[in-house]
């Protein structure tokens, strides 16, 4: 039989030598079709093992389709279909250029705009949500949760966001999603191939190659002091534009009243024409209130809201959600009513109780207060440090600010010194759509300082001067 059992291993596992020996002889020709198989009781004294685990091995070929059993005769081979013999390209091995590296962190130190402290996030509290969130919803647990996210949930988020951003909505009109990526891509779906879309510039790269990759005609649309400037998407013949309204991204900028209310007046002109409104930081505010949402101003069901709580909960939690007027909410049920929910349902009945406890607001108030200080220790070192040299965009809002450097390197030269020294940061060209800043004797770097320890921040603010200018 072409079968070598090692009895070292674990007993437990012979079944399985062998059910892969008698496979690979199979495939490998050496068992012909229809050739009849030992029984049980002679493959046991030839192998010396218990019949037992012959039996399972041949059962567990059987339920594969390896052998077939006739009845007081025993076990035969089954007639295989053969493998098409095709060169083998990567000789039963990964490509190099496919292969993953461990990726080591240890002695870095992060001025990225998309990473958050965990150090501050109160896990016995979301355990004690979960905790309560199995014991309350137990049968929905053990459901394919409906395609919005539970009804429960979506209450929740609508309260929510009713007090804290002054977003207008049902909580039918809520649907929750793994991430903005996805429901921006869902959200497209229902919009027409045909439509010209508009997206800040610098703006989120994500959405820009997302929107092209799905064949949209997609224009980057430059900024002025007040955000996106009209007359470029009214020149564009745009019908959709994309903004960040509350705290721009990447520049930080806070669109004012005017601004927002020519954008709502535009989107009156045509049927067509809507306002996709990402909201993707605007828990954090410094020195004043909240500025209320672009959504709460609309009269005529023009925006499309999107929030998410990847800033402020666990951004590995991928918790997202879009809110949509009536006429685009008919479309979506008819067009994902086979759709199924991708969100974790546990995590979203813990994060429906850390909302509803009072949790998360706790939590985002001291999140606040921390990063405000980071914030202004950040700004104020970075200032001492390099006097003359820099310009900061001083925004008392969101996770980052843009700053300017005066320096002769280029910008591939600032990026590859900081990976040599440790120091994650990101340059405003990750974010030009067009690649189309010719600014001489300036880099422009986006600094987030969620995840930077107060007592790093010099350390920090001295590597970054080292990127420059050593």
């Amino acid at each position: 039989m072409f079968i070598l059992i090692d009895k070292q291993r674990d007993t437990n596992y012979i079944y399985q030598q062998i059910y892969r020996g008698i496979k690979e002889n199979i495939l490998k020709g050496k068992l012909k079709a229809n050739e009849k198989l030992p029984s049980k009781r002679s493959l046991a004294e030839e192998l010396n093992v218990s019949i037992n685990s012959v039996s399972f091995g041949y059962e567990q070929l059987l339920a594969e389709g390896y052998i077939y059993t006739i009845e007081r005769k025993g076990y035969f081979v089954e007639n295989i279909t053969e493998f098409i013999q095709q060169e083998n390209l990567f000789k039963d091995k990964l490509p190099e250029d496919l292969r993953e590296e461990p990726v080591s962190r240890d002695g870095w130190l992060s001025l990225s705009h998309m990473a958050s402290d965990l150090s501050i996030f109160p896990f016995k509290e979301w355990i004690k949500c979960q905790e309560k969130a199995i014991e309350s919803y137990k049968r929905e647990l053990s459901e394919i949760a409906y395609s919005q996210g539970p009804f429960a949930v979506r209450d929740t988020i609508c309260r929510l966001i009713a007090l804290s951003r002054g977003v207008n909505c049902e909580p039918e009109q809520i649907v929750i999603g793994a991430g903005t990526q996805l429901l921006v891509g869902q959200l497209m779906e229902l919009i027409s191939n045909d439509s010209v879309i508009a997206v800040e510039n610098p703006g989120y790269a994500r959405f820009y190659q997302l929107l092209k990759k799905m064949n949209f005609d997609v224009h980057p649309v430059s900024l002025d002091d007040q955000g996106i400037k009209m007359n470029e998407i009214e020149s564009k013949k745009a019908n959709v534009v994309f903004v960040t309204p509350s705290h721009q991204f990447p520049t930080g900028k806070i669109m004012p009243i005017s601004r927002r209310i020519e954008l709502l007046n535009w989107t009156t002109k045509d049927d067509n024409r809507y306002i996709v409104e990402d909201d993707y930081d605007s828990e954090f505010k410094y020195e004043t209130d909240n500025i209320s949402s672009l959504q709460s101003l609309d009269r005529n069901h023009r925006v499309i809201y999107m929030g998410t709580f990847s800033k402020t909960v666990l951004p590995g939690l991928r918790i997202s959600y879009m809110v949509l007027p009536p006429n685009l909410l008919r479309k979506y049920r008819d067009y994902y009513a086979a759709f199924m929910q991708y969100s974790n349902s546990l995590m979203l009945f813990t994060l429906h109780y850390f909302i509803e406890t009072g949790e998360y607001a706790k939590h985002v108030k001291r999140m606040n207060h921390q990063y405000e200080t980071r914030r202004k220790l950040l700004i104020a070192e970075i200032k001492r440090r390099f006097r003359d040299e820099i310009q900061i965009e001083d925004v008392p809002a969101g996770l980052h600010f843009l700053a300017h450097f005066k320096t002769e390197k280029s910008y591939q030269e600032i990026e590859e010194r900081a990976v040599q020294i440790k120091l994650e940061i990101y340059s405003i060209r990750r974010f030009l759509l067009k690649k189309n800043d010719n600014r001489e004797n300036r880099i422009s770097l986006v600094l987030g300082f969620a995840n930077l320890k107060e007592e790093s921040i010099t350390e920090a603010v001295e590597r970054l001067y080292d990127v420059f200018y050593k």
